[in-house]
């Protein structure tokens, strides 16, 4: 295996120290050991092959190159104990579940906001608070039925959730393409690490959205709302349909009349009874919001006011990712469940709050500034990493609307070996974790989720739209560790990825222009 480099600025999730692995990555790494760097790297080449021939892209926006690329990954899985998910596990559900209830009551008496345990101001002053929403009864009382939370390891080790992603997440099919990938490049490591499965994830998916439908019928319509081609995630729209067997439509497919929801189809009318949206609210319904959006279906809130369709995830649950609401979120653990957080926030300072505004321009070359509306590494300033000419620029754009802005310490993400190429050794790199939450009547959660990599070598942006990859992450059944000499066999041959290897993703897109071109 290519030489593996250390450090000792953060938590490394592999290394305990320079020279000796962490349990649960013995095996792994004495069996990378034996495939030598040829073996390795051609294994790497089949994998990224299998990538292309799958389809999977995402779009960088104003990118001078071209916009599709596939997303860079990395063949060195993550691995985490099955004791230490389950904490995180624990810690995801009462996050989740004070959350809606915070929505509910947002949307409803508001009795939080009147005990001021958070501000009314900070509330009724956020663009993604909709008062569309008043009196409107969703499903369960569940706003967010898909949520992707982004968690983070301190240099300390612990866990702590960066934020909070609960309008449209996007990831979970890169998550299920590097498993496939994973399966077939390592299938005997695979097997003898017990990883628990997260192919599952679509079916749970297609049986929650059946669960939300208000027509009680044995097989209601249910469609996967796309802003189209030229969405940064529309390779996972359209991934997802095809698995779960559903249309994949546009907003000029779908028309409201009389209340309801209907379908364009070749045999005529079709009524939709849920609707899994990946357009942010603001083009949802030009009738109800940004009237100048060509991407929604105009009267579309009127359906889910009079009940006829339920939208997943539902509009207004933006308000509580609002980064400047995140702050809060402990306190909405304690005040709803009258629990104490078991995953603790990051450090975070609002340009809201007066006293905060003070300490983030006086302590700007220590912290990371974000924009409270921006996302995917848009828009933020690495103070550590910035010029003071830099820094300086972006305090002005602070000053102007300090309730746009928040602020963090600059926490070093943990680090895991990541393979470079051009140098032939393994290298550590930044990552985060995030995974993913399916709510209903019953809360579910993908074991694992998206392990991201920050690619570029210093940075600590993980984010694919600004160079990052990505790895599989492999929750283990139980903290019984597979046996060192079961794993000393042959390198398993990888399939030509041409004859073996399925085009589930491709097949997606395949059918989703056939279906435009109708």
């Amino acid at each position: 295996m290519p030489a593996v480099s250390f450090t000792h600025q953060a938590f490394n999730e592999v290394y305990s120290t320079p020279d000796q692995v962490r349990a649960h990555y013995h095996v792994l790494m004495d069996q990378l050991s034996r495939l030598g760097v040829q073996e390795f790297e051609r294994r790497a080449g089949l994998s990224d092959l299998s990538f292309r021939n799958q389809g999977i892209t995402f779009t960088v926006y104003g990118d001078a190159q071209g916009t599709e690329r596939t997303i860079p990954f990395d063949m060195l899985p993550r691995i985490i104990q099955a004791q230490e998910w389950q904490v995180l596990e624990d810690g995801l559900k009462q996050r989740v579940k004070a959350i809606n209830l915070f929505l509910q009551d947002l949307y409803g008496p508001q009795r939080i906001l009147k005990d001021r345990k958070v501000p009314f101001e900070l509330i009724h002053s956020s663009p993604n608070f909709r008062r569309e929403m008043f009196g409107i009864q969703v499903p369960y009382g569940v706003y967010t039925h898909v949520v992707g939370s982004d968690l983070i390891r301190d240099e300390q080790g612990n866990y702590r959730v960066l934020e909070d992603n609960l309008r449209c997440p996007s990831g979970v099919s890169y998550v299920l393409a590097n498993r496939t990938a994973m399966t077939r490049i390592f299938p005997r490591l695979f097997r003898q690490y017990r990883v628990r499965p997260v192919q599952h994830y679509t079916t749970a998916l297609l049986e929650l959205l059946h669960s939300l439908s208000p027509r009680h019928i044995e097989e209601p319509t249910i469609v996967v709302l796309t802003p189209g081609i030229y969405n940064s995630a529309y390779f996972e729209h359209a991934f997802l349909a095809q698995q779960m067997g559903v249309e994949l439509v546009e907003g000029r497919d779908l028309l409201v009349s009389e209340g309801k929801v209907y379908m364009r189809t070749t045999h005529g009318r079709k009524q939709v009874d849920v609707i899994y949206r990946r357009i942010d609210d603001d083009f949802l319904d030009p009738a109800a919001f940004k009237p100048d959006s060509a991407l929604g279906v105009p009267g579309l809130m009127q359906a889910v006011r009079a009940g006829n369709v339920a939208l997943a995830n539902a509009p207004g649950a933006g308000i509580a990712d609002d980064k400047a609401v995140y702050p809060y979120v402990p306190e909405m653990i304690r005040y709803y469940l009258t629990e104490e957080p078991i995953l603790d926030n990051v450090e975070t300072f609002s340009g809201a709050k007066g006293q905060d505004l003070m300490y983030m321009l006086e302590h700007a070359q220590q912290l990371v500034f974000k924009p409270v509306g921006e996302s995917g590494g848009y828009g933020m300033l690495i103070g550590p990493q910035a010029s003071k000419q830099e820094v300086q620029d972006y305090l002005l754009k602070v000053k102007a609307n300090p309730r746009n802005f928040i602020a963090q310490p600059t926490i070093s993400l943990s680090v895991h070996p990541s393979y470079y190429k051009d140098s032939g050794t393994f290298e550590p790199c930044h990552i985060d974790l995030r995974p993913f939450i399916l709510v209903g009547q019953e809360t579910t959660i993908i074991p694992g989720g998206l392990t991201r990599v920050a690619l570029k070598r210093g940075s600590l942006v993980v984010n694919s739209s600004q160079g990052g990859g990505s790895k599989d992450t492999w929750v283990l059944e139980d903290d019984e560790l597979p046996l060192q000499h079961t794993m000393l066999e042959a390198p398993v041959a990888f399939p030509d990825p041409e004859d073996h290897l399925p085009d589930l993703a491709l097949e997606a897109i395949r059918m989703a222009q056939e279906a435009q071109q109708q």
